[in-house]
């Protein structure tokens, strides 16, 4: 049962944050942001907060803006939520839409997918007209 209340306040954290991020008055903290998973401790002390950012230019001082908005958007979460204890929030990047990209490209490539198996020569499938 903590289980499911751990994640519908990862939930509820996901949802007001990509709401905030945009009120965010830092110059750094600019482009299309977006709050893609938040993982909170058990005991609501620390949520780590992945982010994904359009422009991987400027993604290291995006991220570090949000660390210095950090205090402003947990005490506006603060106002939001309905917690005792508010988590302290730890901003890192995100690169997984990256990373499936980058699969999907190598799965597509002729040159990378290994060829059929010979030893599976024999198998005859029936085609499709």
């Amino acid at each position: 049962m903590a289980s499911n209340r751990l994640g519908r306040i990862n939930e509820e954290i996901q949802r007001e944050l990509s709401a905030l991020i945009p009120t965010v008055k830092d110059p750094r903290v600019t482009g299309l942001i977006s709050v893609t998973r938040v993982e909170t401790t058990p005991d609501l002390h620390f949520a780590k907060i992945y982010v994904s950012i359009l422009d991987k230019t400027e993604a290291d001082s995006v991220i570090k803006g949000l660390k210095s908005a950090g205090g402003y958007l947990r005490r506006e979460l603060s106002r939001a939520l309905n917690l005792r204890h508010t988590p302290e929030l730890i901003f890192e990047r995100d690169d997984s839409i990256d990373h499936g990209a980058h699969i999907l490209e190598m799965l597509r490539n002729p040159e990378v997918v290994k060829p059929a198996n010979p030893a599976n020569a024999h198998i005859v499938l029936d085609e499709e007209d």
